[in-house]
């Protein structure tokens, strides 16, 4: 007896229009993705990141170069002083215009210039006042000037400098009766240079000798407008003139 084949069984329509609408959506997702990544392009922003470089480190500039500097010839100021009578004369004497001292060689300490003539040198008697009231003691000094046009070489230490008063032909007082530790100094003066005393000396109106230097009870100088005059010597120079002061 022959048997029949179970029929199949037929699916409505609506069954065929869901598969139908599965498969065009998946096909749509699988076009859109594919025209994502075309337009989209990710990749591209990580392309696009730029490589960071490494950081260079902050490091110390180098100092910029100085010039050298440049030392030219020194010239002594035209106020520069003398070392007072008494006093201890400065270390600082009038710079030298010798050259330079070769390698290992020992700096001459002292001017090189060709000692000052008598000739050339203008020395001159210095007072602060020319009257000077009861009690007002006259402050002396000395002024110095190299006249010639070239620069010369002199000892203007407290040994060389001589101060005198005089009333007449009467010597009232000298700087060199009870001077202590004279001292020399070698300065350079240049060519119409002149100086002065660093610091004047003070009479005390009193009469000196070599025998008087402690002694407390000195002759006293007149006054009432006595007449006296001031002679100095520097160098073994002196001042053609004196220097005329009134004591009251």
């Amino acid at each position: 007896m022959a048997t029949t084949a179970p029929r199949r069984r037929r699916h409505s329509a609506a069954v065929y229009r869901r598969r139908r609408l599965v498969v065009l959506l998946a096909a749509i997702a699988v076009v859109a993705a594919v025209v994502w990544l075309l337009v989209a392009q990710p990749w591209r922003a990580l392309a696009a990141q730029p490589v960071s470089a490494p950081v260079p480190t902050a490091s110390t500039p180098a100092p910029a170069p100085t010039a050298p500097v440049t030392s030219g010839p020194t010239t002594a100021p035209d106020a520069n002083p003398l070392p007072a009578e008494g006093a201890m004369p400065s270390a600082s004497a009038a710079p030298s215009t010798a050259a330079p001292p070769a390698a290992g060689a020992q700096p001459s300490l002292t001017p090189t210039a060709e000692p000052c003539k008598a000739a050339a040198l203008a020395v001159q008697a210095v007072t602060d006042q020319d009257t000077y009231a009861s009690g007002q003691n006259p402050q002396l000094s000395i002024t110095l000037t190299n006249t010639s046009a070239t620069g010369c070489t002199l000892n203007v230490g407290t040994s060389t400098q001589k101060f005198t008063i005089k009333s007449g032909n009467d010597v009232w007082w000298r700087s060199t009766d009870c001077q202590t530790q004279p001292s020399d100094m070698i300065v350079l003066l240049a060519a119409g240079q002149s100086v002065t005393s660093a610091t004047p000396i003070a009479w005390d109106r009193t009469r000196s000798s070599v025998d008087s230097c402690t002694a407390t009870d000195r002759q006293r100088a007149p006054g009432g407008g006595a007449s006296y005059h001031l002679s100095v010597e520097i160098g073994g120079v002196a001042a053609p003139q004196t220097k005329q002061i009134l004591l009251y």
